[in-house]
């Protein structure tokens, strides 16, 4: 049996091992720690996600694994939330971009996957734009609502203005 000293080391050893796991996931492997524009580095993830896809997945079938890619961080994230906040002490830490990730694989959901570099380039940057700036209603939604659903959401939001603005400049023979 182990003394209440060395119970109390094993549980801070587990405890140390689960919070470093946390930050490495929630962070998207300290990229979120960026001390310039962590929300665009911890963005990044989602463009190797995309071409790993595109990539090994029939265009057929590319749409649906992006959005089992964004469902499965999108659990993640509600899973990590209340974590982070109380890790990081703020609503929507800046650390803490499993949103940034998921709002990117939004584009190429939205506008369609299967041309990966223009996506994948201009949608990206659109995406990193529109989310910086916030055009309504992403703006209400970061501002009024709380918890994992207002940290996803406004960067979905962007995504969906990032992809409309391809679609336009797609439709104009500008791209």
């Amino acid at each position: 049996m182990k003394s209440k000293t060395e119970q109390n080391q094993t549980d801070t050893k587990e405890k140390s091992i689960s919070e470093t796991i946390k930050v490495i996931a929630g962070s998207a492997c300290y990229l979120g720690y960026s001390p310039i524009m962590p929300g665009t580095f911890g963005a990044l993830p989602g463009i190797a996600i995309y071409f790993i896809l595109w990539k090994t997945v029939s265009p057929d079938l590319l749409r649906l694994s992006l959005l089992a890619a964004v469902i499965a961080l999108m659990m993640l994230n509600y899973y990590l939330t209340p974590w982070a906040v109380r890790y990081w002490r703020s609503k929507d830490p800046s650390q803490f971009i499993l949103d940034e990730i998921i709002g990117f694989l939004c584009v190429p959901i939205y506008y369609g996957a299967n041309d990966f570099h223009r996506t994948a380039l201009i949608g990206f940057i659109l995406f990193r734009i529109l989310d910086m700036i916030k055009i309504f209603p992403a703006n209400y939604v970061d501002k009024n609502v709380k918890g994992s659903t207002g940290i996803i959401f406004d960067d979905v939001i962007s995504a969906g203005y990032a992809a409309l603005i391809l679609f336009l400049l797609d439709k104009i023979n500008l791209l």
